[in-house]
């Protein structure tokens, strides 16, 4: 999706649902309809249905249930991060424990909602996480900070070993970082290499992911700290 320039209508942003809980997929395609915004490219209710809406056109957001009648969505959230490693996947699932939760994030989801969220709110989400945002219910967001906090208690001692850090980040996600360290902007890079702006985006979201910051200026600077960045 397009960065919109002032005065122009927001560009429209594309979605494919893989849910087989028909009043909730139901609910959620009427709040889409309503929004001038967003527009449903796809509907799957199973998890093979998914895998099969994969083989098209990517849309720019994939909203995702876990627990499909022939196998999890997080195969869907996998091939989704292969196949359209444009698109914004976000999962909506009546499973709030922490073993799906994490399975998930590590699976490349960069989203996670509860169904307990109203399809009006979780349009607004798509709004979201198609900007390059990361929402999650608070539930959720609870469980995470509390397992954030037993990894720090528990690896205080442990030091990541150089070739590690050096393995963090994919090739093109180092390029993406080294041009934004020269002070590309997203759209100049994605001239450069030959990309969306959104990919750019993308990518700008897991290297902040995988750093665990949330800024440019923090990237930079734990990208050096960790020796994936000269200088």
């Amino acid at each position: 999706m397009d960065s919109p320039t002032i005065g122009q209508p927001p560009p429209l942003i594309h979605v494919a649902i893989v849910e087989d809980d028909l009043g909730f997929s139901r609910a959620l395609a009427e709040a889409i309809a309503s929004a001038q915004d967003i527009r449903l490219a796809g509907t799957a209710g199973t998890r093979a249905e998914g895998l099969s809406l994969l083989q098209g056109e990517p849309t720019d957001v994939l909203l995702v249930d876990l627990g499909l009648p022939d196998g999890s969505g997080i195969d869907v959230i996998k091939a989704a991060v292969r196949l359209w490693p444009s698109c914004s996947v976000m999962v909506s699932t009546n499973f709030g424990d922490e073993v799906h939760v994490i399975r998930s994030i590590e699976a490349g989801a960069s989203g996670y909602l509860l169904k307990d969220s109203t399809p009006a709110r979780i349009v607004d989400e798509i709004r979201s996480v198609a900007s390059g945002g990361s929402p999650i219910s608070p539930i959720i967001a609870r469980q995470v900070l509390a397992r954030f906090r037993q990894i720090k208690t528990g690896d205080a001692a442990r030091t990541t070993a150089p070739e590690e850090t050096q393995l963090l980040l994919s090739a093109r996600e180092k390029e993406v970082l080294e041009l934004i360290t020269k002070g590309f902007t997203a759209n100049e890079i994605a001239k450069l290499m030959s990309l969306s702006p959104f990919t750019v985006r993308s990518f700008v979201r897991r290297i902040y992911s995988k750093l665990n910051v949330t800024s440019k200026a923090e990237a930079i600077y734990e990208a050096r700290n960790q020796g994936i960045l000269d200088g």
